[in-house]
């Protein structure tokens, strides 16, 4: 399993990459029983599309494996997804957005527990919840800090 910078092409997004992206959001939605589609999958790539310039956004792989979006302001992970989760695709990623911060935060659907595990093994703790995101489900907020 690959788990370095070196085994995964890793830059950061252009809009050219939104439907790439897209398709890996749309197909984790299809297959997410317990999670209601909200947008129709062109304006999930539309949304990823218009993130893209305004957020340090990670793509990782050729063809893309998947993707970090980050608010640095906020200093929150906006969205993580990938094709094949425990391939360490996402490991990377959560570890080029450590480099060089302190703290980062989240929020996470309380049911993606799979998710939460995830997380977890990279030394987030969860910290709050919310009755409902701003899509009607209930979020668990999960925090990092550097030890």
């Amino acid at each position: 399993m690959p788990q370095n910078y070196s085994d995964f092409d890793i830059r950061r997004a252009s809009t050219e990459d939104a439907k790439a992206c897209s398709k890996i959001v749309n197909d984790w939605i299809d297959a997410s029983e317990w999670l209601p589609r909200h947008h129709s999958r062109d304006a999930i790539e539309d949304m990823i599309r218009s993130g893209i310039p305004l957020r340090e956004f990670w793509v990782a792989g050729k063809p893309i494996k998947g993707y970090l979006s980050f608010n640095v302001e906020e200093s929150q992970v906006m969205g993580l997804y990938t094709t094949l989760p425990r391939t360490g695709v996402g490991k990377v990623l959560m570890d080029r957005v450590k480099e060089g911060r302190d703290w980062l935060q989240l929020w996470s659907h309380a049911a993606n527990t799979k998710a939460h595990a995830f997380y977890k093994r990279e030394g987030f703790a969860i910290v709050g919840e919310r009755a409902a995101g701003i899509d009607g489900i209930p979020e668990v907020r999960m925090e990092w800090r550097r030890s």
